[in-house]
């Protein structure tokens, strides 16, 4: 399904791996933070293009022409968006170096910028990686939400008025936890998300109050990845595991090989599981969400939908 949209509006995109087209194919990281090998990009481009999956994300569905990695060499065209996420960003600096903490200068138009729709999707690595007992969850999720807040204020300040929020899916149900969990998810991590769910939306409204003009979409992911976990077969999935890794639910962080642990399995039919690999979704799950985030209705996604900030413009709201 593509989901066009008439009016020329550019799709700017901050995240991490859910989000990342291939960034981290041109900066120095570690294998872990990159899938610029096979079988990544299988499915849809027959060649690995950085992306986490078999073939296309979330913003590929939305954002049409295809919007470049900011990092590609040859300095693409900005008039479309760009994208700046980063597989390991977080919304904490202190997540991982690799965060890229550009500006926005090279979009001059300021006009451009504030029809553009800011797509963010951060915030789950820091979860994942918290190995402190210094602070607990409920000091810690203020601190990410805090950070995701001042990158909104940030991009206002630069003439951004419209933007596009993912919920933290439940994090503990991804296969690379299940599979050291004898299959199960854990509770503690998914915590977490159910946190961040609870606060951030409070914190929208704040923003909403205090900047003028500020409109967002709000993605309810954690309902969309629950379902799907709990209901493969009613998406049309055979699994609700991974389709290239190794181990209990090919959990195992393996695909591709080259990430320390060298023996992986691929699957044969990559439509059929709802993730490609230990952390991240197929291009058929993906799919399946941007139709959600373009058009679901308002017990999915609230107040608008994508499709409405990509089409509306300052009177309609």
């Amino acid at each position: 399904i593509e989901l066009r949209h008439e009016n020329h509006v550019a799709l700017f995109i901050f995240g991490d791996s859910l989000l990342d087209n291939g960034n981290n194919n041109y900066i120095s990281t570690i294998l872990d933070f990159r899938a610029n090998f096979w079988p990544y990009g299988e499915t849809f481009f027959n060649y690995p293009t950085g992306r986490f999956s078999d073939g296309r994300l979330i913003p590929d569905f939305i954002g049409l022409p295809l919007i470049p990695p900011y990092l590609k060499p040859g300095n693409p065209e900005f008039r479309n968006g760009v994208n700046f996420a980063s597989a390991g960003a977080g919304a904490l600096l202190e997540t991982h170096q690799g965060l890229l903490r550009q500006e926005l200068g090279v979009a001059k138009a300021k006009n451009l910028l504030s029809k553009a729709v800011y797509l963010i999707g951060i915030g789950g690595n820091d979860y994942l990686t918290k190995n402190s007992t210094m602070v607990s969850n409920e000091e810690f999720v203020p601190m990410v939400i805090g950070n995701l807040t001042l990158a909104v204020k940030e991009i206002y300040k630069k003439g951004g008025r419209k933007f596009g929020f993912m919920e933290m899916m439940p994090l503990g149900c991804l296969p690379y936890i299940k599979a050291q969990n004898g299959g199960c998810c854990i509770n503690g991590i998914t915590q977490f998300a159910e946190l961040h769910n609870s606060g951030f939306p409070k914190a929208l409204n704040e923003l909403k109050e205090k900047l003028n003009g500020f409109k967002y979409a709000h993605y309810n992911f954690f309902e969309s990845v629950s379902e799907r976990l709990n209901k493969p077969s009613k998406y049309g999935f055979k699994d609700a595991t991974a389709c290239c890794g190794y181990g209990e639910g090919r959990g195992v962080y393996s695909c591709g090989g080259k990430r320390g642990v060298t023996e992986f399995i691929l699957c044969e039919n990559p439509d059929d599981y709802l993730f490609f690999d230990a952390y991240h979704f197929s291009e058929k799950a993906y799919q399946q969400f941007a139709k959600l985030m373009w058009s679901g209705t308002i017990d999915i996604v609230w107040p608008y939908n994508f499709k409405t900030l990509f089409q509306a413009n300052d009177q309609m709201f």
